[in-house]
């Protein structure tokens, strides 16, 4: 793959959306820790420096050498990354006297301009720095200022080397997309062949030469992730997959049957396991959210490890793990681990395992898993199927795990659940799901006083997951919603709507 661009993640809060953003140009960009690049370049056609909490001017800042990159790359630096280009080469970067944060427009754009071509003056931009560039290096040209910003863009003469002090990558960036096309497709000339079909065609011959003839385990879960790497590992390695659905004990209300039904006619050689009891009594009084997730994580291995002794020569197991779960359960730059919630499908094997791990779809982001398997024909009723967390109704139920509280939670999401799809909202929404609080609170039905659990409601609006936004449900759906689930669900006298948006908060609740 010779079409490709690095980004170096210096911890910035937006690297993801900067490759987000140079995938929306059909360009395939790969994520590494400025202080763990790629020991060749070779294959990369661009590399963009991202943004940092950092600053250039502290003893601690990310210094990278760059000596293979600038002046034989076209490079783009963008806030910490221009920051950086230009304090070490001659520059002046210092303190900002007011901290420019949010919107800005641009008012002076150098005119015969490549790199902002179709960008005009007045063009908003995103601003997010403490820092500012004082004074450029000596072989620079000034390309766009802000009211506040002079030096807001900025060229290497005789080299194709650019700095940005704003976030192209943001939406609230306008002409952000128009400036990375410029970069990488008119100055880069990085061709723009990334599409669903290339990403299946170049897939499914790694897995060929990756696996050869020995046999795939894959778990499947019934979404969208399990299933598009399902279809991609069978047209790699055919009747030498073998899926198997687990029953955690902590799916939907009648998920297990559901699902195995969903695939009948698909092809795939799938196996239902019903290891519910086995998970619930793991999980018993246990409240903790890490723990909970690291148990769930490795019973699901123990699981997979006694069903691949009754395959002959397996030798493989697949996940669906995608970018996001990677980004997450990682440190972006590398360095401990700034984890914010473990993934059960992230990270290696324990040593008694002795299958080699196979992610078709780590490199991907949700919308891009979605339309790889529209390529593939997969039905639009699975791939439009809301994402569903792999520890399951675990980590929606605050606090320990009973199968008392499962029941509850079962019935409430169902309600919910349903009540979406029958007033036209689910394909409106990203993901949703309810969560049973760990707290009672008073109520009154016909005369008695009652004593019972609080549930919440959360729907939310995303492309990936990265960030989300709450929706903005019908107040006469939640209304009948919030009967529906207080009037059949004993147990329940209250229900809640969460307005919260990630970040801050994350989309579940553990």
């Amino acid at each position: 793959m010779q079409n490709k661009v690095l980004i170096l993640d210096f911890g910035s809060q937006y690297t993801q959306l900067i490759a987000r953003r140079v995938r929306e140009l059909n360009i395939y960009c790969e994520i590494k820790p400025y202080n763990k690049p790629p020991k060749d370049v070779s294959s990369y056609k661009a590399v963009i420096l991202s943004g940092s909490p950092f600053s250039v001017r502290a003893d601690d800042a990310p210094h990278p050498d760059l000596s293979e990159i600038k002046g034989k790359k076209p490079l783009l630096g963008v806030c910490y990354g221009a920051q950086y280009l230009a304090h070490f080469n001659g520059g002046n970067v210092e303190e900002s006297n007011t901290r420019e944060y949010g919107r800005a427009n641009l008012s002076y754009v150098e005119a015969n301009n490549s790199f902002l071509e179709n960008i005009d003056k007045g063009s908003q931009v995103w601003m997010s720095h403490a820092d500012t560039i004082k004074e450029l290096p000596e072989n620079t040209t000034l390309l766009a200022s802000t009211h506040d910003v002079a030096n807001a863009a900025f060229k290497f003469r005789g080299e194709d080397t650019y700095g940005i002090q704003f976030h192209p990558e943001v939406y609230h960036s306008t002409d952000g997309k128009q400036l990375l096309e410029n970069f990488l497709v008119n100055i880069a000339g990085v061709a723009q062949t990334w599409t669903p079909d290339a990403f299946v065609e170049t897939t499914v011959a790694g897995l060929k030469e990756q696996i050869g003839d020995e046999k795939v385990i894959l778990g499947l879960s019934g979404g969208v992730d399990s299933s598009v790497a399902a279809v991609l590992l069978h047209k790699a390695i055919g009747e030498n997959l073998h899926c198997i659905f687990v029953n955690n004990g902590l799916l939907r209300k009648d998920e297990f049957a559901g699902v195995l039904k969903q695939y009948e006619g698909m092809g795939l050689n799938v196996k239902g396991v019903d290891a519910s009891a086995r998970f619930l009594d793991e999980l018993a009084g246990e409240s903790n959210p890490e723990k909970k997730r690291k148990i769930i994580g490795r019973v699901f291995i123990e699981v997979f490890d006694d069903e691949s002794h009754l395959v002959d020569n397996a030798k493989w197991l697949a996940q669906g793990t995608i970018y996001p779960d990677v980004i997450e359960s990682v440190s972006a730059t590398g360095g401990p681990s700034a984890t914010i919630k473990s993934h059960h499908n992230v990270g290696g094997l324990p040593d008694y395992m002795k299958l080699k791990v196979v992610e078709p779809l780590k490199m991907l982001f949700k919308d891009e898993v979605r339309r790889v398997g529209a390529s593939m024909g997969l039905d639009k009723t699975l791939l439009g199927r809301h994402p569903f967390p792999g520890p399951g109704l675990a980590i929606r139920i605050l606090g320990d795990i009973t199968p008392e509280k499962v029941a509850i939670l079962q019935e409430v999401d169902a309600i919910f659940i349903n009540g979406l799809k029958e007033w036209g909202l689910y394909d409106k929404v990203w993901q949703a799901g309810a969560m049973l609080l760990p707290v009672n609170s008073v109520g009154v039905m016909g005369d008695e006083r009652t004593y019972e659990k609080c549930v919440v409601l959360r729907a939310v609006e995303s492309t990936d997951g990265m960030t989300a936004d709450w929706v903005n449900l019908p107040y006469e759906f939640l209304q009948k919603t919030s009967n529906d689930i207080i009037n059949k669900v004993r147990g329940v006298n209250r229900v809640v709507y969460d307005i919260s948006s990630k970040p801050p908060a994350t989309i579940e609740w553990e």
